[in-house]
């Protein structure tokens, strides 16, 4: 009902509205807006501009014409060829090989390698080497014959992200106690002496490398050694080492562990064994921070050592930092360090230094409390190449070899008591060395590289740096002088080094004399040429002291003289 009325009321609404509209009549409505122009309504100026130039030149037309006249050509130009660039063969690599040679002082020399392929990725290597002589030094009275042999046997294998080896070695090392003071020794003695001696060591080892992890590598070694004088040592050394990447930079850690265990026999029959036995452990850690031309190293070690024998022990730290700027590219790079480590000393390597010592030595660590130093190094020219370095060291705890005293006692001696050993001293040592070295990199065929350095030495304790040369000089070069021939030459100079005596003054005992011995400086030529028949085999001849000086390395001690050997190399691959 109510939208209904609704609906009626709109309607009339609606009719109403109409019917009004429709009452207006006819009126016109003016709509005023402001003009606002535009570009198109812009129009051009249809007149051309008049010229009031007093002269006015009219262009005269040009006319060109050619004048064709066909030349007869014989020519053909040859078709493009791309230049060829003669490759040389490259030098065949054989997996065997075999030297022998012999010379002046009934000396031979023996080298054999092999590498046998197991599997395309796993390799086995035998290398023996062997050099000895049967002495003849003018003026010594005592055998003086020595010789030194060592076999290794050694397995690889290279997997994807994994590369690992071993190895496996015996060495066989013999010399004689020739040096004895014969102004001090009667000859009686000395006609009864048999001054033999040998060295015994087995080793065995291995070392991994990872490609894609933390771990970069860890390597290990066990050592044994001995002579006959009843002398024993082991040493078990692990050195795995560490890399992660932090923030763009390489953080490196190093872990050490150095066990050293080792005795001598008794000096006299009724003394007791000297034992000794040292483990160390070692931290050291570095940041390497690469920036354009500048590499730096910023590192610490830290040690700790205990002596077992001595109930001793002590914790040790070092700073590691190293930093080169490359200021001129490769013709000068500025380097710097300051760097120390606790370095472990061993019978084998006081033997390996020098032969003539004597079993019954004292074994230490030297604290090597840092080893300053800066330099520079580069290229003077395409083919010449620097390097100069100014350090500062100081040790303490740093072995000296001194010669052992004439000893004149009631008790059956040794044979190495007359004068004719050295035994070990330890002092603290400062250091001041300045080095300099030439390369010059001629061509492929020559090369020859010079280098010289000066030692300034302070001693606490000792009156001098015993057996601790002044100055050291060395010349090496190499020539391929043809296809055929080659040559080669070592030089080198070592400075004045002084040592200590003590000499027995009469027959009653411990009446003894002092004086500290010069040893001269010494200079020493070695020369060799070969000539290579085909890619197997070669011939050479060696020239070693060719000024023929019978200088003395160590006090009472002439090397030999002029020496000359002459041998062959064959390679050769099994089944070819």
């Amino acid at each position: 009902m109510k939208i209904k009325s609704l609906g009626v009321f709109i309607m009339f609404l609606v009719f109403t509205g109409f019917s009004y509209a429709q009452d207006l009549g006819s009126e016109m409505v003016e709509v005023v807006k402001p003009y606002t122009p535009t570009v198109s309504d812009a129009f051009k100026i249809k007149e051309t501009p008049k010229i009031s130039d007093s002269v006015n030149l009219q262009k005269r037309p040009v006319q060109y014409s050619i004048f064709s006249v066909p030349v007869a050509s014989t020519f053909t130009p040859a078709k493009g060829r791309a230049t060829t660039v003669e490759r040389q063969r490259p030098p065949k690599l054989y997996d065997n090989y075999i030297t022998l040679g012999f010379g002046t002082y009934t000396s031979a020399l023996a080298e054999f390698y092999s590498n046998i392929e197991v599997t395309r990725s796993d390799n086995f290597g035998v290398f023996l080497i062997h050099n000895s002589a049967q002495g003849g030094i003018d003026g010594v009275e005592l055998d003086d014959h020595y010789y030194d042999t060592e076999l290794n046997l050694n397995y690889s294998s290279r997997k994807r992200n994994l590369v690992w080896n071993t190895d496996f070695g015996v060495e066989h090392r013999l010399f004689n106690w020739y040096g004895v003071a014969s102004d001090e020794v009667s000859q009686e003695v000395i006609n009864n002496l048999d001054p033999q001696h040998n060295y015994y060591s087995v080793y065995a080892g291995g070392e991994i490398n990872w490609e894609k992890s933390f771990f970069d590598r860890a390597e290990a070694k066990y050592r044994y050694f001995g002579d006959d004088f009843e002398s024993v040592e082991h040493r078990l050394t692990f050195k795995p080492t560490l890399e992660i990447p932090i923030g763009g930079e390489l953080f490196h850690t190093n872990i050490i562990f150095d066990y050293l265990k080792g005795s001598f026999a008794p000096y006299y029959e009724e003394g007791e064994d000297l034992n000794y036995s040292y483990m160390n452990l070692g931290l050291a850690s570095g940041l390497v921070i690469l920036r354009d031309d500048l590499t730096l190293n910023l590192g610490a070690a830290i040690y700790y050592s205990y002596d077992s024998e001595n109930s001793d022990s002590g914790i040790y730290v070092y700073p590691q930092v190293t930093a080169s700027y490359r200021a001129a590219g490769d013709y000068f790079i500025a380097y710097a360090g300051l760097e120390g480590e606790l370095r472990q000393n061993s019978y084998y390597q006081f033997t390996k230094e020098n032969p003539f010592l004597s079993p019954a030595v004292n074994i230490a660590p030297t604290d090597q409390q840092y080893n300053a130093y800066v330099g520079a190094k580069g290229k003077l020219s395409s083919n010449m190449g620097y390097n100069t370095r100014l350090k500062y060291m100081v040790e303490d705890y740093k072995p000296l070899f001194r010669s052992n005293p004439v000893e004149v006692t009631e008790q059956v001696q040794p044979v190495y008591a007359y004068g004719n050993s050295f035994g070990i001293v330890y002092d603290h040592v400062s250091t001041i060395s300045v080095f300099g070295e030439l390369d010059f990199d001629v061509n492929s065929a020559f090369n020859l590289r010079v280098n010289g350095e000066f030692f300034v030495y302070d001693t606490s304790d000792e009156e001098e740096a015993w057996n601790l040369p002044a100055f050291r000089a060395n010349l090496i070069g190499d020539y391929q002088i043809t296809e055929k021939w080659f040559a080669g030459a070592n030089i080198y100079f070592v400075g004045e080094r002084k040592d200590f005596g003590i000499y027995q003054t009469s027959d009653v005992i411990n009446s003894v004399r002092t004086e500290i011995v010069n040893l001269d400086n010494y200079f020493d030529l070695n020369l060799n040429v070969g000539y290579r028949f085909n890619d197997k085999l070669s011939i050479f001849a060696r020239g070693h002291n060719l000024l023929g000086d019978n200088y003395e390395r160590w006090v009472d001690y002439p090397v030999l003289g002029m020496q000359v050997m002459a041998g062959a190399t064959y390679k050769f691959d099994f089944g070819r």
